[in-house]
Order: C-alpha cells, then structure tokens, then sequence
C-alpha cells in the first residue's frame, strides 16, 4: 500500500481514492469534507512498510502549528488561556439542564453517575489524543492532526483489513459531527424561544412558543450569514461574558431556601435513566475541541497531562454539573424543567434578566455552532456541483437553507428536554462514546499491543455507548410522540 499525502495550500481539501488495494490521498480536486484540515503538504510518497515495521517517511507540514481550519497559529495560547476555551466549550447550555438529568435519576444517583460519565468522557478524549499523537509521531508530521483525519490515517495505517474503509470513517465522523451541531442549533431554537415566550407573557405579550421561533428566526439568519470565522468572536466574547452572569445569578436562585433531601426522589424509575443519559452526554459532547485547542497551544505537550488543561478543565465541568444539577433539582423538585432558567420566578425582574441574557448568549453562540457543519458540507455541495457563478450568493442560500432547516425541526419539536435528550442519546453518544474506543483498538491493533485490560474498558465503554444510544433515542422518540398525542387531545 502506497500512501501519498499532498497539499496546496492550508485551505486546500484532499479527497480520498481506493485504487487496487492502494490507499491515496492527492490534491487533484479538494476534499469536499475537510473541515479540520491541518494543512499537509509534501511530495514524499508514505510508503507501508510490513507491519513490523513503521511508516519511516516525512510529511512535511505548512506551517508551525494548526488551528480548527488549517490555518497556522500565529498567536499560540498559554496553559491558562486553553484551560478558559475548554471551558467556555464545554458550558453551554446544558448546564442549564442538569436538574432535568438528576430528576431523571435520582438525587442518590445522580452525582455519581455524572462523575462515572464524566471521567469515561474525558478518557475518551485522552484516546483521541493518543491515537493523534500516535499518527503525529509515526508519520513525521509537525502538528496534530484533527478529529476526522485521526481516524482517516488510524484506519489507513492500521490492519490491512481495515484501510479500504478508512475514506469512509472520515465522512462519517464528520456526518454525526454535522447531525451533533445541526442538532445543538435546533435546541438553541427551542430554548431562546421558551425563555423569551416567559418574559413577553409576563408583559402582556402572550404568543404561541411557535410564534417566537419566527421572530427570533431573523437574528439567527443575519448571524449565519458571516462567513468569516473572525468576525464572529466579537459575538463569542458577549456570549461568554452573558453566560457567566447567567450562571452565577441561575446559582444564586436555586441556593434560596433549599427544601430538605426528602422531597426529591433518590432513585428515579429505571425507564428515565435512558433520558438522564442523553441529556449528560448532550452537555459533555466536547470531543472535537480537545485537538484545535492543543495544536494552539504554545506548549501541546501540557494539554493532556495528568494536571494539563484538558483533566483541570473538564474537573471543573463536571463539579459545575454536579452543583447546578443537585441545587436546581432540590429548589424544583418534580417540576424541574428541561431549562432551569424556565423555573426561575416569572414576574421577578432579576429573573427575567437572566432568561433574556442567557437567550442573547445562545443566540450569539448560534452562528459559531452552525458554522462547523456548514464548512463541512457546502465543499461537497460546490466539488459535486460547482463552481458556481456566484460563489458567495451560492454558500448565503445553502446557510440559508440549512438555517429554515434548524427551525422547521425545532417549531415542530418544541419540547426542549427531550430534544437536548435525543441530540445527546443519538448523536453524541457516537462522536464521544463509540468513536474512540474502536480508534484505540485499531491504532493498537498488533496483537501484542492489546492488552485484557484494554479489551474489558473498551467494550464496556463500547457497550453502555449502544445502550445509552439506542435505549435514550427510544424513550426521547416515544415520548416526543406522547407529548403530541397530549397535545393533540387537548
């Protein structure tokens, strides 16, 4: 097998071929799904060797370092500037629906079972980063290669059986990333609007939650337009600063008057725990930040460390849930919502701030979400029917669509917990459960390389990821299907 891997320029996409058993990477037409692109560029063919020994030639890299898009680092960051962008990725707005998740199992339960969560989560990003350093280090390459590109050369170097498919992993990590992101945009829909309803309602302004989405369809469309990822952090750098506020006033209304431990169930029905398990995983899908941000940093090696940014950061998440969940669920009880802020007091004007804060920050977090699968799939759109006459005007109306297709999702799945379930159960189960557990199997897949300890994590991991998935789809559908029928008959 024969491997060449070329590259243009940091923009410039690759696009895969199976000829004859040999597995080619080349730079003739771009590589529609290049999200991630690290940017290689070499002409020195990687030659595969037997399997005892290794991949020996360089791929000479552009530049120094790699962002999200191939684009060289020209301001690296330090341990503690990657420790605030872990956590501004990481809380979002699922934190806001921790009190759902612990309703859904239990004040005795739930704690623990986000730690578990928690630490397997974090471990499967500790494997993506193993198996990007294992490439990184056995292919000469000078950074990190992303997320889709890990799997693509794990697959392509790994045992012979498996390289034929390895094109085909790389689409379809980047398919469920696209489904991942599609999916969180759909909840920010459902969510801004159910916040925003509360507030009018208590003014006098009293719409159908569906009426809302309409409105706030406008603000959202206008931000999906910008097309450049660096006018977009104005608006990330607001978000971050609404969302801090947000949560700080959010703890300071669930720690009034706490009811004792007796009026909340310790353990829930067996039949929720499905549902506690998409709405954890909705809120710890942060996989495909770990590599950007450690290509970024000034010194990578501090990322995954026992104390580097990625353990102290996700730490810090995973203490942060276990607050706003226990407190939230203890202040509401049975009458949590899938939002906390929807429990707030109504005609308390602090209140209300905090919904329409919070509102603001996930709408100006809407674009930078719905910028990812867009710069996977419109590559593959122009490569399959391009070039467009009017290129820009082209990528606008596919934004465009993809944005009414956000909205005609979430106007007709308004109910805004099983929705943050079903997102979390179906799609990032696969990218944070699933994925990286067969990645560590077939980086290792010499038969000495894998040990029994190996083999017991990762089917469990691999296990509870297809429960979890299949069981938390199940429940969130039937229950999506339920909610009509009540409100049909009502």
């Amino acid at each position: 097998m024969r491997m060449e891997m070329e590259n243009k320029c940091s923009r410039t996409t690759n696009k895969e071929k199976q000829t004859n058993g040999i597995y080619i990477i080349s730079d003739k037409e771009k590589r529609a799904d290049d999200t991630y692109s690290m940017g290689f560029q070499s002409k020195d063919p990687i030659i595969s060797i037997p399997p005892s020994e290794k991949i020996a030639k360089k791929i000479e890299s552009q530049g120094g370092g790699g962002g999200a898009h191939g684009v060289p680092v020209e301001h690296p960051t330090t341990y503690l500037e990657t420790l605030m962008h872990l956590l501004k990725g990481n809380v979002g707005s699922g934190v806001f629906a921790m009190g759902d998740a612990f309703k859904n199992a239990g004040m005795a339960m739930a704690p623990w079972l986000i730690i578990v969560l928690g630490v397997i989560c974090v471990h499967s990003q500790h494997l993506l980063l193993t198996a990007a350093k294992k490439m990184k280090k056995s292919l000469n390459l000078d950074v990190y290669p992303d997320f889709a590109t890990t799997v693509e050369l794990s697959f392509a170097t790994g045992p012979s059986s498996l390289q034929k498919y390895a094109p085909y992993m790389r689409k379809l990590i980047n398919i469920f990333l696209c489904i991942t992101q599609l999916g969180f945009c759909c909840v920010y829909f459902v969510f801004i609007s159910t916040n925003i309803k509360q507030v009018c309602d208590v003014h006098g302004l009293v719409l159908d939650v569906h009426f809302h989405m309409a409105i706030i369809l406008a603000p959202i469309l206008l931000s999906c337009m910008v097309r450049n990822l660096k006018f977009l952090a104005p608006l990330s750098t607001i978000a971050n600063l609404l969302m801090l506020v947000g949560i700080v006033i959010t703890l300071y209304y669930c720690s009034q008057d706490i009811p004792p431990l007796s009026t909340v169930k310790p353990v829930a029905e067996l039949q929720q725990f499905p549902l506690f398990f998409g709405t954890a995983l909705f809120a710890f899908e942060g996989i495909g930040l770990v590599l950007p941000l450690q290509s970024e940093m000034r010194k990578p090696q501090l990322f995954g460390k026992p104390l580097g940014v990625l353990n102290v950061g996700m730490t810090f998440v995973t203490f942060l849930y276990v607050v706003v969940g226990s407190l939230s669920y203890l202040q509401y009880g049975e009458g949590i919502e899938g939002s906390v802020t929807l429990n707030l007091p109504q005609s308390d004007v602090l209140a209300q701030c905090v919904k329409v804060m919070i509102s603001l920050g996930i709408l100006f977090t809407f674009a930078l979400q719905f910028y990812i699968p867009i710069d996977i799939m419109f590559p593959a759109i122009n490569e399959r029917f391009g070039p467009f006459k009017y290129p820009v005007f082209a990528e606008l109306a596919f934004r465009t669509l993809f944005v009414l297709i956000t909205f005609v999702l979430a106007e007709a799945i308004p109910f805004l917990d099983l929705f943050i379930t079903l997102v979390g159960a179906f799609s990032s189960t696969a990218i944070a459960l699933l994925f990286p557990p067969i990645l560590e199997f077939v980086t290792h897949w010499n038969v000495s390389e894998i040990t029994p300890w190996m083999v017991i994590k990762n089917l469990f991991i691999l296990v509870l990821g297809i429960l979890g998935c299949v069981t938390g789809s199940y429940e969130s559908i039937r229950l999506i299907v339920k909610a009509f029928g009540e409100r049909s008959s009502s």
